[in-house]
């Protein structure tokens, strides 16, 4: 009986290696089902969790960003666990393939909207954009990137599904994530710039010298941690993402389950769980408390005027 028992399990290791190396299997491994399902069960649960906190705080841009993301990662980790039934299906494949690149690109907005916010909050003499432009010029830098990984993933896929070489598709959509790349990295660096020179009280040379606007209370102290982390996991799914379509769709980091698994899905899990629990919402206050202003020109030449203290 254990003879049998062996040769069973002999023969699954078989058909599993074969199905495995198999030229008709897109991703070069079978994706592991109670994974997938791990990553569906997080994102769903992210998700509902973000759109509560946008109705709640009335914070309505966090739709389209952060829960529009989670709803992208969920529908990308669905294809993943249908392709774990069966591997050889182009579909799930193909919707994987959209889905898993451009989903980041809203959430990344919804970071660049907040740190506009942090800048309207400590003073826009410390910033060397101002609050506004980091929104307009960053998110429309996001739009673009979205809809270049957007172009060079419908390309890829109808490559697959045409069974002819995706890799002109695959140029695209690493185009599109090496801009989005280059644009979170020169946003990263600014946020930084814009903290020091907070901290050191070192504001740009402008006309008239206006003082800070808000004390650094604990709110936005929390809410500068929470835009770090993830800044830094976004940042990490962006580079390894540039790196493996750099290396090919037979490459061996795009053909190496763990890497996804690890330095896309988990990342932007982390990043989504990190902005819900340091939610801007919670740490800046509700929508009403949004439009608060930094003080005028003739409150900072008022000797009588006091920032406000947390």
């Amino acid at each position: 009986m254990s003879g049998i028992q062996a040769a069973s399990r002999a023969a699954v290791d078989v058909v599993a290696r074969t199905i495995k190396y198999s030229p008709t299997n897109p991703y070069g491994y079978v994706p592991t089902e109670w994974i997938c399902i791990i990553f569906v069960v997080l994102f769903s649960v992210v998700t509902a969790i973000h759109a509560c906190e946008a109705l709640w705080s009335r914070l309505w841009w966090l739709f389209p960003t952060a829960v529009l993301a989670g709803i992208i990662e969920i529908i990308g980790w669905s294809g993943r666990l249908w392709s774990s039934q069966n591997v050889f299906l182009v579909d799930p494949y193909l919707m994987q393939i959209v889905t898993t690149i451009i989903a980041p690109t809203p959430l990344i907005a919804a970071n660049f909207v907040i740190l506009g916010q942090v800048i309207n909050r400590l003073g826009h003499q410390y910033s060397r954009l101002n609050a506004k432009w980091y929104t307009i010029i960053f998110c429309s830098c996001d739009i673009v990137a979205l809809i270049i990984q957007a172009l060079g993933g419908a390309k890829a896929s109808a490559e697959v599904e045409d069974n002819e070489d995706p890799t002109p598709g695959g140029h695209v959509m690493l185009g599109g994530i090496a801009f989005q790349l280059a644009a979170v990295s020169i946003y990263l660096l600014l946020a930084a710039e814009f903290l020091l020179r907070y901290h050191l009280d070192k504001p740009f040379h402008r006309k008239g010298r206006m003082p800070k606007s808000f004390a650094l209370d604990t709110g936005i102290k929390l809410m500068i941690v929470g835009l770090g982390l993830d800044g830094l996991f976004l940042l990490i799914r962006s580079i390894y993402r540039t790196i493996e379509l750099a290396d090919g769709w037979t490459g061996r980091i795009i053909l190496t389950q763990v890497y996804f698994n690890v330095l896309d899905g988990a990342m932007i899990v982390l990043a989504m769980y990190a902005l819900a629990l340091f939610h801007p919402g919670i740490l800046l206050g509700k929508a009403d408390r949004w439009n608060i202003k930094e003080p005028s020109q003739s409150d900072a030449e008022n000797p009588g005027f006091q920032k406000e203290s947390s």
